[in-house]
């Protein structure tokens, strides 16, 4: 039972093991440092990117957000409240590495990086919405979505987190901060599709217009 159990542990913190190839105390930390810098430089595009999104989702029905938003709250009650649902991840986790096998690059970055479970409701509901076009469709797919978005992003999180010797955080900072962002351009790309009302154009241009200011703002007191 324990050979068995221990590859999908191990697959669970594949992420942990990327950036931190054995080359040498002095090596390590010097890698730590770069990234912690990447990192504290990814955070104004975290910030503008979740602006610009919270902007554009504005712009959808009410009641079709409230069904989003549902989805992620029910994850977040059942992940604290009932039971956490690592089995489900694993087998998403699983099923991306079986995509990429061929890819040996992305084969460890990828299964981080794509919502697995998130892109097959967007594949079902799309394939779905040309036979069906009933407001309870897109009811549950905005659910699924909110739900299956939320798994992802709350365990990968605690997948990084949970690196050992982590310098200054710096593969947490990092990666949580580049996953989020990368998740986030796909929700947004594929509530583009969805609703005429939401602009995935918008939400980009607004993003680095403000993530733009933002360094701008910086610069101008450090060095003016």
């Amino acid at each position: 039972m324990k050979k068995r159990e221990l590859p999908k542990k191990e697959s669970l913190k594949d992420l942990e093991s990327l950036p931190a190839q054995k080359s040498g105390y002095s090596g390590g930390r010097i890698s730590a440092i770069i990234k912690f810098i990447l990192g504290i430089c990814i955070l104004p595009f975290v910030y503008s990117g979740t602006v610009s999104f919270i902007n554009e989702f504005a712009l959808i029905a009410k009641p079709l957000r409230g069904y989003f938003v549902g989805g992620i709250i029910s994850f977040v009650v059942i992940y604290f409240f009932v039971s956490e649902p690592t089995f489900i991840y694993r087998r998403g986790f699983r099923l991306i590495q079986l995509v990429f096998r061929f890819f040996s690059p992305l084969i460890k970055v990828a299964p981080y990086l794509l919502p697995i479970y998130a892109i097959i409701v967007f594949v079902v509901y799309m394939s779905a919405s040309f036979i069906f076009q009933t407001d309870r469709l897109i009811s549950v797919f905005l659910f699924l979505f909110g739900f299956s978005l939320t798994l992802h992003l709350v365990f990968s999180a605690k997948s990084v987190r949970s690196k050992q010797g982590d310098f200054l955080k710096a593969n947490y900072i990092f990666g949580l901060s580049f996953v989020y962002l990368v998740n986030l351009v796909l929700l947004s790309a594929c509530f583009n599709f969805v609703f005429k009302k939401f602009s995935f154009l918008s939400f980009t241009n607004n993003a680095f217009l403000l993530a733009k200011n933002i360094f701008y703002l910086v610069a101008r007191q450090l060095f003016l």
